[in-house]
């Protein structure tokens, strides 16, 4: 089964804490159920604070890559 795409990406390069976990939070309200929110980060602490924001709310990370500092987050929209 393909990965399914993101709708809607935010790129937070060059924002630190608590900026990106700010965006992602209005972020995945901006997308329907089910659908995928790509986040893109440069701030070593946004690994952590999205994937315990993501455990916290239900959300489900599918994905994080880091490519060559940039981390970029998959995130389904769960409720």
């Amino acid at each position: 089964m393909a990965e399914k795409q993101p709708v809607k990406t935010l790129d937070c390069v060059g924002l630190y804490c608590p900026q990106p976990l700010f965006q992602t939070r209005q972020g995945i309200d901006s997308v329907d159920i089910g659908e995928i929110l790509e986040v893109l980060a440069d701030d070593p602490a946004a690994e952590e604070d999205i994937k315990r924001f993501c455990k916290r709310t239900g959300h489900t990370v599918i994905s994080i890559e880091n490519n060559n500092g940039i981390l970029r987050f998959l995130i389904k929209r769960n409720k």
